[in-house]
């Protein structure tokens, strides 16, 4: 008889075999951890981060754990929020295209703080990665996309499931333990779509980190939950979830990786803008467009494009991580659609607002989701077109490891010495040779 998705999950996560990973496996759990620490240092002198360390810090435990990119060292649980949130708050981390979740946030931020409190191995760090970002992607594979429209965050509500397996994997836990982890991390889940364009969307993934590694110390401790924490009657997947196929969580379980269909994001800002941003870039390449030139933008996009980034005039920096509007002016005016793009005083700019107000987006129902159909037409009558089929990043466009790099050290730069910089490429790189993975979190403390 067939485990159920909870005990199945359990089991799977128990008898996996760190040995057994396939090369191409453990080289993408590489390039998703060292674009994780890139999100992270970059974003760590955030007002969001600043925040939410000035809030909590006069409660912080014992040292334990490195906040990346920064000087404090809190207990793990905490360093486990912080650095989750702050992985986030560019919006520039990795995502399961399947799912839209951003699957390495609340994994390596709980696993890295665990990592600096009790020695673990790179292959051990490694492995344990990957078994999170399947439990998580499985489960989101399971209720997306019901889940996700009724209003839930995924990232946040899946990612504390993959954050407890992944904690628990490292911690030992027996395979009923792990059952009792996942069930003490499906009464954590957590995350309102309502919150994105605010600082409490990156605190999701901060959450589903602290959560999940909580959920994983309570289990190691015996601490019991239901044993049908996922499909039970009233457990997650019935109670957040319209409808919902656990098929996707069991088949192929062990035998397939999620993590082989994750993606990096080029641009700082909602996946679903990336179309719009990198057809926008090659039309002022292509065309030498400036920005007094242009009449008119017209975009058609995806419906989600406008469901979820439609902010017609966004205040603050991270409100313009979900206007289509404003990523469309700044593509046009920069070239680009970095973490720079997406500051307070860049969605202020006049030169900016100018543009953005002459971009319109309308559905099309033929569209893809990584794609979309610019048209840009210019004061003296001429008009451009450019349809992009996939975005720069996605699956078909995937970004190399020497794309990961420029990425990684650009986000760094402004935190790190260039030596540190090196130090931690060539460490995440040779990390499934490193006899202690939480070595590398000293190596993004600053000075």
């Amino acid at each position: 008889m067939s485990l159920q998705p909870t005990a199945a999950l359990a089991h799977f996560v128990e008898t996996s075999q760190s040995g057994r990973m396939p090369p191409e496996l453990v080289h993408e759990a590489k390039r998703a951890v060292l674009n994780w620490f890139g999100c992270a240092i970059g974003a760590s002198r955030h007002d969001t981060v600043s925040r939410a360390i000035a809030a909590l810090s006069p409660f912080f435990g014992r040292p334990q754990a490195t906040v990346l990119g920064r000087a404090e060292r809190p207990d793990m649980l905490h360093a486990a929020l912080m650095n989750g949130i702050s992985s986030h708050t560019f919006d520039f981390d990795d995502t399961h295209l399947k799912t839209v979740i951003h699957p390495a946030g609340p994994v390596a931020s709980a696993l890295l703080a665990l990592a600096e409190h009790r020695s673990v191995s790179g292959l051990e760090f490694l492995h344990a990665f990957a078994l999170g970002v399947e439990v998580e992607c499985r489960i989101g594979n399971a209720v997306y996309p019901s889940h996700y429209d009724v209003g839930w965050h995924i990232t946040g509500t899946a990612g504390v499931f993959g954050a407890a397996a992944a904690a628990g994997r490292l911690l030992g836990l027996s395979e009923r333990q792990l059952v009792w982890a996942l069930g003490i991390a499906a009464t954590q889940a957590c995350g309102l779509r309502e919150m994105f364009g605010s600082m409490c969307k990156p605190l999701h993934p901060g959450l589903a980190a602290k959560n999940g590694l909580s959920a994983a110390l309570l289990a190691a401790q015996d601490f019991t939950s239901s044993e049908q924490g996922i499909e039970g009657k009233r457990g997650f997947a019935n109670v957040l979830a319209g409808a919902r196929d656990y098929r996707r969580i069991t088949e192929g379980l062990g035998d397939t990786w999620e993590l082989l269909d994750n993606t990096y994001k080029p641009f700082a800002c909602g996946i679903v803008i990336h179309p719009v941003i990198d057809g926008c870039i090659q039309l002022r390449a292509e065309q030498a467009l400036l920005p007094a030139a242009i009449r008119e933008i017209r975009l058609r996009v995806h419906p989600l494009v406008l469901e979820l980034t439609g902010k017609t005039a966004p205040r603050v920096g991270l409100e313009g991580k979900f206007s289509v509007y404003h990523s469309a002016a700044v593509a046009i005016i920069d070239g680009a659609g970095g973490e720079e793009q997406y500051s307070d005083a860049k969605v202020a700019d006049p030169a900016v607002i100018a543009l953005r107000n002459k971009v319109s987006a309308v559905v099309d129902l033929s569209l893809k989701e990584d794609a979309a159909h610019i048209e840009i037409v210019c004061e003296d009558g001429r008009v451009f077109g450019k349809r992009v089929e996939h975005a720069i990043g996605s699956l078909a466009r995937p970004m190399s490891d020497r794309d990961l790099e420029e990425k990684f050290s650009r986000l760094c730069a402004p935190h790190l010495s260039d030596s540190r910089i090196e130090a931690l490429i060539a460490g995440v790189w040779s990390l499934d040779r490193r006899a202690d993975a939480g070595e590398l979190g000293a190596l993004t403390v600053p000075g």
